[in-house]
């Protein structure tokens, strides 16, 4: 299937009729049967493997991301358009792979990358061909990022990296990374940074699995040991990677906000329409004091959705949703863990004692939701740091007084 006939002038009506027909002629017709039952009948007749076999036939369509243009694998359409086929697609349930690359890499390239690295890496990220991982917080350097550790030192035409990273989402998977590193040890920690793409296959680069409570390892440490990038790899100048990363980290907190946000969607668990199905259930929806307890997250959702939308309509039309981001992050983080409590206390018994002991398979989906849902207050940046933006950025809020201000980077002290 080659790219649909759809441009910046073709009208909302025929864009629309272009992905209906698109939908009958290549999207598997027990999907969509299976999409409109619900998520649990999809999963029985769709595959992880079978969706990535498929994910080739949705990028090459420009559907996966439509804003782009098409030299990078969009269809180069307005936000209006993109919303209108999205409408369509979405009660397929087809889920964009490849998340950090479509956003956190792909903010930067936008924002400071060159028409070469745009035209080198885009395309594959959007076919799923080159996965991507983000190499900034460190086990010093996590809430405090600018302080970061790990160096880049020029060797001719190439940078040798060496330093630990830490938190690293699919490392394990990566084909390459959004790296973060220290070039000038004597400037302020904010001015010494400089931001890199690295390749994840190359010796110097040893990626270590984190264990999580739920029995997960998506999490990972990665070891960096004279890692090479060359400087045609470089995004931005010299010293300013800490201006190319905030578009990534704006990008990420929106990536992660959940409904609305057009990224990873909730980090943890089902959302609040599944508390209703699940208090059915239970017998429990006839209880007056669970409903009320319902509705208002369900109501809280909607209202993130609206938000979220918002913030993605500016960062389709290319603009940075800035400190904005952090709204519909601080508000995920809360309001997804009340959903997944809520959840397991629904479950009941269920929810602490299950049968098959010792398989990770038999850990409910509500509890493993609940489970997950305890990063949520961190990852994308921690909560407290996101208020902090929002306080200063969005509020207009003094800033905390930092007495190591503009402070050569190897002068301040670090943990």
């Amino acid at each position: 299937m080659t790219r649909l006939p759809i441009t910046p002038d073709t009208s909302a009506a025929d864009a629309v009729d272009a992905v209906r027909q698109w939908i009958v002629e290549e999207v598997p017709a027990a999907w969509r049967s299976a999409a409109a039952e619900g998520p649990a009948a999809l999963r029985a007749v769709r595959s992880a493997a079978d969706y990535r076999d498929w994910y080739p036939t949705f990028a090459d369509s420009g559907l996966v991301a439509p804003t782009w243009l098409p030299e990078h694998g969009g269809l180069g359409v307005g936000n209006d358009i993109a919303r209108a086929m999205e409408r369509v697609l979405a009660s397929l349930r087809l889920t964009r792979l490849n998340p950090l690359g479509l956003n956190n890499a792909a903010a930067a390239l936008f924002s400071h990358g060159t028409d070469e690295q745009r035209l080198r890496f885009l395309p594959p990220i959007v076919r799923n061909e080159e996965k991507w991982c983000q190499l900034f917080s460190e086990p010093g350097a996590g809430s405090d990022l600018a302080s970061l550790a790990t160096r880049a030192v020029r060797d001719g035409d190439q940078w040798l990296i060496s330093g630990q990273k830490v938190w690293t989402t699919w490392a394990d998977e990566a084909d390459f990374a959004i790296l973060l590193a220290r070039t000038d040890p004597n400037q302020p920690k904010h001015q010494g940074i400089t931001y890199f793409l690295l390749d994840m296959h190359q010796p110097g680069v040893d990626v270590r699995p984190l264990r999580q409570v739920t029995g997960d390892a998506e999490f990972n440490e990665v070891f960096l040991d004279s890692a090479r990038v060359p400087d045609e790899h470089r995004v931005g100048e010299i010293n300013d990677g800490w201006r190319v990363s905030t578009s990534t980290l704006s990008s990420e907190r929106q990536m992660v906000s959940g409904s609305g946000s057009g990224g990873m969607g909730r980090l943890g668990g089902s959302g609040a329409q599944r508390l209703i199905t699940l208090a059915h259930e239970t017998g429990r929806w006839d209880d007056p004091v669970v409903r009320s307890k319902i509705m208002r997250l369900w109501a809280q959702e909607q209202i993130r959705g609206w938000t979220n939308a918002r913030v993605r309509a500016a960062l389709s039309a290319d603009e940075s949703p800035g400190a904005a981001s952090s709204i519909g992050k601080v508000h995920q983080a809360t309001l997804n863990q009340q959903i997944q409590d809520l959840m397991v206390d629904l479950l009941g018994t269920a929810a602490v004692a299950w049968p098959a002991v010792g398989d990770p398979d038999a850990l409910p989906r509500e509890v493993h939701g609940m489970l997950r849902s305890l990063a949520n207050a961190t990852e994308g940046g921690t909560t407290d740091i996101n208020k902090n933006i929002l306080g200063e950025r969005v509020l207009g809020l003094a800033k905390e007084p930092d007495p190591w201000k503009g402070k050569p980077w190897k002068e301040i002290p670090r943990s």
